[in-house]
């Protein structure tokens, strides 16, 4: 039986390349990129897939649960 497991992606849109970036803070390796939003999804989640092939139950049950993330604005 299978496993639903939920992710939640950080993205970022690179100046220089125009590339979207995405990266899942809570799994290691599961970073990827793609010229539109759509294409990221389907990436992340091929990704997302291949990361959890390579984890035993253990590794996977210890995996850190995500917060959340924060804006901190500075003046300088």
């Amino acid at each position: 039986m299978k496993s639903n497991y939920q992710f939640t992606a950080q993205i970022e849109k690179d100046k220089e390349t125009g590339l979207y970036i995405g990266s899942v803070p809570n799994l290691p390796g599961a970073h990827t990129q793609a010229a539109t939003l759509d294409e990221l999804s389907q990436n992340l989640k091929e990704v997302i897939e291949l990361c959890l092939e390579e984890l035993d139950s253990e590794e996977l049950n210890g995996l850190a649960e995500f917060v959340g993330f924060q804006q901190i604005s500075i003046a300088v």
